[in-house]
């Protein structure tokens, strides 16, 4: 087997399509996992009892049940219903409504770490339940959680090939059909890899740079 720079040089213009549409669905999906898991987090503290729990079923159910399932059933199940969304908007909500059940784990840990005396304080000045939730408690719980969802977001970009099955041409959907066309398999699949690992490895640096100086 030898390796075929000009396969890489045509591949390239695929390539960078690819890419683009991975990071949008990636962008897209971390912004709706985060903000649906700080809303499902804020749910499960609820006092009402009839509110927790169709949250914590509904959000035990996502998160069992595996995101190829959810994929497939949001882009071929639903249209029979008359609900239809383009295949990366489908994938964007999957992957968000996915992750979100994870993300709301990390804000209700990151809630509950915020001391007590803080919630004291707010109390005794007297500040309204809004005020306390956005002025004291989420700023703290926010900064505690960045990393751990940041972590999440590395694993969102790991299973964005996933959105391949639904039609969506990320970075692997393009090598796939580039394969397919030019009977070359190594050379585009090798560079998908290569710009994985050129993605997540310094987002994993990063990360623990900003957890060090988090936790200062």
């Amino acid at each position: 087997m030898t390796w075929d720079w000009g396969a890489v040089r045509a591949f390239m213009p695929h390539f960078w399509d690819g890419l683009a549409v991975t990071l949008q669905a990636l962008a897209l999906g971390s912004l709706l996992s985060f903000a649906l898991g700080l809303v499902w987090a804020l749910l499960m503290r609820t006092p009402t009892r009839w509110v927790r729990w169709p949250v914590g079923i509904v959000t035990e159910f996502i998160r069992d049940t595996p995101l190829l399932v959810q994929l497939f059933f949001l882009f071929y199940v639903l249209p029979e219903w008359g609900i239809a969304f383009s295949a990366l908007t489908t994938g964007v909500v999957a992957i968000g409504l996915h992750y979100s059940t994870y993300t709301m784990q990390v804000y209700r840990a990151g809630i509950e770490a915020v001391p007590a005396g803080q919630w004291e304080a707010a109390t005794a000045l007297s500040l309204p339940l809004r005020r306390t939730w956005t002025a004291v408690i989420l700023p703290q719980a926010i900064r505690r959680v960045v990393p751990a969802l940041g972590n999440y977001v590395i694993a969102m970009l790991k299973d964005t090939p996933m959105l391949m099955t639904i039609t969506v041409l990320d970075m692997l959907g393009q090598a796939r059909l580039f394969s397919q066309q030019h009977f070359q398999f190594t050379e585009p699949l090798t560079v998908i890899g290569v710009a994985f690992v050129l993605i997540s490895y310094p987002a994993s640096l990063l990360l623990r740079a900003l957890e060090r100086r988090l936790v200062r």
